[in-house]
């Protein structure tokens, strides 16, 4: 298990869809396959975060510095926080109740408020793009005041006659209002993962979960115990 915390973001999605795809995913992921149209969209979307980030030209990249450092990511990222008025940062990391996320750009206020944007390449806001930005609130907001939280998504292209059509690639909405409703249901999911952590790998059977809302990484290995214990 990695040293310093327990859950990422990527892990606690996962979990809401599948508590065996979470305890592999902690504690066997080489096992993971992606098929050629998941990785496709992976790039995709590491594209279009990537153009978010170039509308802000100073912004500190701590991913760079740090690579696959994870667990130094929080003490980076308060010490940028701490030591300017005004900074603009990509992959901050913030650690709370053994959960690590890594916000895709925060920019930090003269008074030291945060506004947080998590860039996702779909044109519309779905349910897990929602839980996504709720567990990352409920982490930052414990380590620094949030002053907005915004998801930046793919604008839907607009007739260029159109009084609505607009030059920006970027559609972005506030849920500041609305992500800690969520914190008490957040909680209990993280102490529900956490007991999964600490057994042996659950026997969960396959179903539509598999399939929803991604597509899970481990279909062909928990198809193959189903073949085994048929051929048995």
């Amino acid at each position: 298990m990695p040293q310093g915390y327990i859950l990422t973001k990527s892990k606690y999605i996962r979990g809401l869809q599948c508590d065996r795809a979470l305890w592999l995913d902690v504690f066997n992921p080489k096992l993971a396959r992606y098929s050629a149209e998941q990785m496709r969209r992976f790039d995709q979307g590491r594209e279009f975060e990537y153009s978010f980030k170039a509308t802000f030209p100073d912004g500190v990249d701590i991913s760079a510095q740090l690579k696959r450092d994870t667990g130094a990511y929080p003490v980076l990222t308060a010490q940028l926080l701490d030591t300017h008025d005004t900074v603009d940062l990509f992959e901050a990391g913030f650690l709370y109740n053994d959960v690590l996320v890594l916000a895709d750009v925060v920019h930090r206020r003269p008074d030291g408020s945060l506004d947080i944007y998590e860039v996702k390449s779909g044109s519309t806001l779905s349910d897990t793009y929602r839980r996504d930005a709720a567990l990352q609130h409920y982490v930052i907001s414990h380590c620094r005041q949030i002053n907005t939280f915004n998801i930046v998504h793919k604008a839907r292209t607009a007739p260029v006659d159109s009084p609505d059509s607009s030059s920006s690639p970027f559609s972005t909405i506030d849920l500041t209002a609305d992500l800690q409703a969520a914190h008490t249901e957040i909680e209990h999911h993280i102490a529900v993962m956490k007991d999964i952590l600490t057994h042996g790998e659950p026997a969960t059977p396959t179903g539509q979960h598999c399939l929803t809302p991604y597509p899970c990484p481990y279909q062909h290995y928990c198809a193959q115990g189903i073949r085994q214990m048929s051929l048995f």
